[in-house]
C-alpha cells in the first residue's frame, strides 16, 4: 500500500490552492469535511444493520435447530 509523507502532502495542498484559489480553499476543505462526514455516518449506518441482521440471525439459529428437531420427532410419532 503506497505511503503518503509530509512532502507530498505539502505538495498536494500548494497544487489545491493554486487551483481553487486561496479564497475558496477553506470553503472547499469545509465542504469536502462534510462530505467525509455524510460518508463516515452512511458507512457506520450500514455496518450497524449489517450487525443486526447478523446477530438477529445468530439469536434466532437455536430456536430455528430446536423447531426442526421437534417437527421430525412429531413426524416420527
Amino acid at each position: 500500500m503506497p505511503q503518503i509523507g509530509w512532502f507530498e502532502i505539502l505538495i498536494i495542498v500548494s497544487l489545491a490552492i493554486i487551483v481553487v484559489g486561496p479564497k475558496d480553499f477553506p470553503v472547499m476543505l469545509k465542504k469536502m469535511g462534510s462530505w467525509i462526514g455524510t460518508i463516515k455516518r452512511y458507512v457506520r449506518d450500514v455496518q450497524s444493520q449489517v450487525t443486526n441482521i447478523a446477530e438477529e440471525t445468530v439469536e434466532n439459529e437455536p430456536n430455528k435447530q430446536k423447531t426442526e428437531t421437534d417437527l421430525k420427532k412429531s413426524q416420527n410419532e
